[in-house]
């Protein structure tokens, strides 16, 4: 039971920021975005009470962090959070055919390895620089905020985003300025669960820029490292379709919320899913239950938590997320240059690392979708031909 717990408190606790921040990079108001926090825990915890409950399975579920930083990197093309919010929905339409069609399943995951790492890098690296502009631009916050996180890192890795983003807001109300900026930042948003509906926009501009990168990577970061680590803690058949049709149904239902993208979660998974719950995984299903039970009680302090990260700087807001973002970032540089992999694909992965990091919009079109269709261009090119048998190369 308690692992449920944990496993639902340091999910939240070491990514929310990197959320809120992605809402208001594409126009959320501070209402907005804390709607859009109460209804995603909200429905992660009706969602994995369900589904657990039915199949005797620890299924949690979670935001998509790395969605969440597609959008800071579409922010910059002036999006609109109408028009973000019709993204939301695309993308939760894709996840829900993606569960309901195995054939777009199999596509989707014949994405290569490293092309679906050079996406995810891409998009996180200005996130994860935040943290150096920080430390340049405000060399006492900043500098405060990187230490806390360097130590906590090797002494207790679980709390080092939490305890940094204390100190954010901490150093907010002792500096000068702090008082104003905690005025400013909370105007209009109060302390109690907050639900602001937002018309949803379809410009096809924006679906293409921001509703497809975040659905792939969302399958590519979340929803298949989520899978596999089900079947790794000893479930072979996890309830994949299922899975992925609530989590699409729930983001189609809270994307005028302000839901960017619900997937299964992988890292909290591990907590409640894994051998330390109970030795039997048959009796381990409950846990997410305490977890999903979790994250409703969270929906409850949502709007409570906004409202604190709003009277911060977003410079050191974004420095948090940045420094939350660290893991996922490596994660997806590896998996797109890692050693063994052919030189062809090496490639084509840095091509499109290098395309979508660069940030350009093209015919209003952003630098994910170029990324991605650079570096399966140049994949395409580069991957060797096979002769026919008894023939020549």
């Amino acid at each position: 039971m308690a692992a449920g717990v944990v496993g639902a408190v340091t999910g939240y606790a070491s990514s929310f920021t990197v959320v809120l921040t992605g809402l208001a990079a594409v126009g959320a108001t501070p209402a907005q975005a804390a709607s859009g926090l109460v209804v995603m825990c909200a429905l992660q915890g009706v969602l994995a009470i369900a589904l657990s409950w039915r199949t005797r399975i620890p299924v949690s579920f979670a935001w998509s962090t790395p969605g969440a930083a597609v959008l800071v990197a579409a922010g910059a093309g002036g999006v609109t959070f109408p028009e973000a919010v019709g993204a939301f929905l695309l993308c939760g339409a894709l996840v829900v055919l993606t569960g309901a069609w195995p054939a777009l399943s199999r596509l989707v995951t014949r994405v290569p390895a490293p092309l679906s790492g050079a996406l995810l890098a891409g998009v996180l690296l200005p996130l994860c620089l935040a943290p150096v502009t920080a430390v340049a631009r405000e060399p006492l916050a900043g500098g405060a905020v990187v230490v806390v996180w360097l130590v906590l890192r090797r002494l207790a890795a679980a709390w080092a985003v939490p305890a940094a983003l204390v100190v954010a807001l901490v150093l907010t109300l002792t500096i000068d300025g702090g008082a104003g900026a905690a005025t400013s930042g909370t105007s209009g948003l109060g302390w109690a669960p907050v639900l602001t509906w937002t018309t949803p926009q379809l410009d096809p501009l924006v679906l293409l820029s921001i509703g497809v990168p975040l659905y792939l990577v969302t399958m590519a970061s979340q929803n298949v490292p989520g899978l596999a680590v089900l079947r790794g803690a000893g479930y072979p058949d996890p309830p994949a379709r299922a899975a992925l049709v609530g989590s699409g149904g729930g983001t189609l239902v809270g994307a005028p919320f302000g839901v960017h993208a619900l997937n299964l979660a992988a890292l909290s998974a591990a907590i409640m899913a894994g051998p330390d719950v109970h030795p039997d995984p048959r009796r381990r299903w409950p846990a997410a239950v305490t977890g999903g039970v979790a994250y409703l009680g969270l929906a409850a302090l949502s709007t409570a938590a906004a409202a604190l990260v709003s009277s911060a700087p977003p410079l050191l807001v974004q420095a948090v997320a940045g420094l939350a973002l660290l893991g996922a970032f490596l994660g997806g540089l590896a998996s797109a240059v890692q050693e063994g992999q052919p030189a062809e694909h090496r490639t084509a992965a840095l091509l499109a690392f290098l395309v979508v990091a660069s940030g350009v919009s093209v015919a209003g079109i952003g630098s994910a979708v170029w990324g991605l269709l650079a570096g399966a261009l140049c994949y395409a090119w580069l991957r060797p031909r096979t002769a026919p048998e008894g023939g020549r190369r």
